[in-house]
């Protein structure tokens, strides 16, 4: 499948979460975007150096001025359980706007196209690091990284994009 882009409707699927009140929430991307603009960006893995030390934190930084240009939810996203990435989320208690949400079994990150091999690295199939902006649920930024760069998918390119 052709990887997500520019024009495109996201498409819909489930991705997991726990919510405000510590409860397991599964809901469709669609439900959670329609309406909104909604930035998603994505990781290959929680905990790792890249996602940890410099792609979440730049975004959990820049939210006030992410949400003063008018987005209405920053979700990081990673092919990783609920669980995971609820702990992932608590490490940063600076945090106030950024959602960290699972695709645990890797099948909403193949309805974008966004498939990152790491077999063998001992990590499986994982995610692309990308930064999608969505308005109404058309991607209106598709920032994918090749590899394991991290040079196009940072809040600052999402913020020169708003």
């Amino acid at each position: 499948m052709a990887p997500i882009a520019v024009g495109d409707v996201v498409p819909d699927g489930s991705i997991s979460f726990f919510d405000e009140n510590d409860q397991l929430q599964t809901v469709s991307v669609h439900t959670l975007a329609a309406g909104k603009k909604v930035i998603l960006f994505g990781v290959p893995g929680a905990f790792t150096p890249t996602c940890s030390m410099q792609h979440v934190p730049g975004f959990i930084e820049k939210a006030e001025e992410l949400k003063s240009k008018g987005v209405d939810e920053i979700i990081c996203f990673s092919v990783n359980d609920p669980f995971v990435m609820k702990a992932w989320g608590k490490s940063y208690p600076e945090n106030k706007h950024v959602k960290f949400v699972a695709d645990g079994s890797g099948e909403y990150t193949k309805l974008l196209g966004l498939e990152l091999d790491l077999t063998a690295k001992g990590l499986g199939v994982r995610s692309r690091r990308f930064a999608l902006l969505l308005d109404n649920l058309k991607v209106t930024v598709a920032n994918v990284e090749s590899g394991g760069e991290f040079t196009v998918s940072n809040a600052d390119d999402i913020l020169k994009a708003l």
